[in-house]
């Protein structure tokens, strides 16, 4: 197969997984998963948008949750921290991406600016204004692609929702750097697992009520979920209003 049908057959393994055309995904990814993919990255990218269309709207975290003052976040140069899909997404032509110091988010699509752009607002990680949110509240898609339950993101835009008592650290200012090179100084609050000597078990969406939110299966070699972020939502924030510390354990 030439490259152009690998990104195909992506395409199709996502629509027999529930992704439709026009849909919004937010994808968190294993490239090695996938085994061998003739073109690389670029095809895997290719098959998303393939399988969304051009009326969808493709996002990936681009998260750079180890800088801690003095360091400084440039939206144009500041690399990503989860992976080889996210960083080659970022320097895309055409990607545009969320300023924010530790969680921002790189988008392409129709929807993408409304999504990204007043995520500078927030002071939080992952807050009302944040993509993370707006997926939840906009009947958006989650898709694990080979990389398991465990590094979802939007786990922590619902505990904000919740705000559970392990939640939150402390405070840093940090110095961002915009698409124009201007650069300001804000104060951020950030999640405090670590401090409050916790850590994430996000698998356990899987003991919650699946049907309503989650379907499964192979893209290429790569074990995937696809999630419905407003029925995660539901399920999980009800589990919180339960067990607030369901979703971590102790350290």
């Amino acid at each position: 197969m030439d490259d152009r049908t690998w990104s195909t057959q992506i395409a199709t393994d996502l629509a027999n997984l529930g992704v439709s055309q026009g849909d919004t995904i937010l994808l968190h990814s294993s490239f090695k998963s996938l085994g061998p993919v003739p073109g690389g990255i670029e095809t895997v990218i290719q098959g998303f948008i393939g399988a969304i269309g051009p009326a969808g709207t493709l996002l990936l975290p681009a998260l750079t949750w180890a800088l801690r003052p003095p360091d400084v976040f440039d939206v144009r140069h500041t690399p990503t921290v989860v992976g080889a899909i996210p960083e080659a997404f970022r320097t895309r032509a055409g990607t545009m991406r969320s300023v924010h110091p530790t969680h921002s988010v790189c988008g392409v699509g129709p929807r993408a600016a409304a999504l990204l752009d007043d995520h500078r607002l927030d002071s939080t990680p992952c807050g009302v204004h944040s993509p993370f949110h707006k997926v939840v509240e906009t009947s958006g898609k989650i898709v694990m692609l080979g990389c398991g339950l465990m590094p979802n993101t939007t786990m922590h835009a619902l505990e904000e929702y919740a705000e559970p008592p392990y939640l939150f650290g402390g405070s840093y200012n940090f110095t961002l750097i915009d698409m124009a090179g201007n650069s300001n100084q804000r104060e951020y609050k950030t999640h405090g697992f670590g401090s409050h000597g916790v850590r994430q078990r996000y698998d356990r969406v899987l003991e919650l009520d699946t049907g309503r939110f989650m379907r499964w299966g192979l893209v290429l070699r790569a074990a995937t979920y696809i999630l419905d972020a407003p029925g995660l939502k539901t399920s999980v924030l009800e589990r919180l209003g339960i067990d607030p510390w369901y979703f971590v354990e102790r350290t």
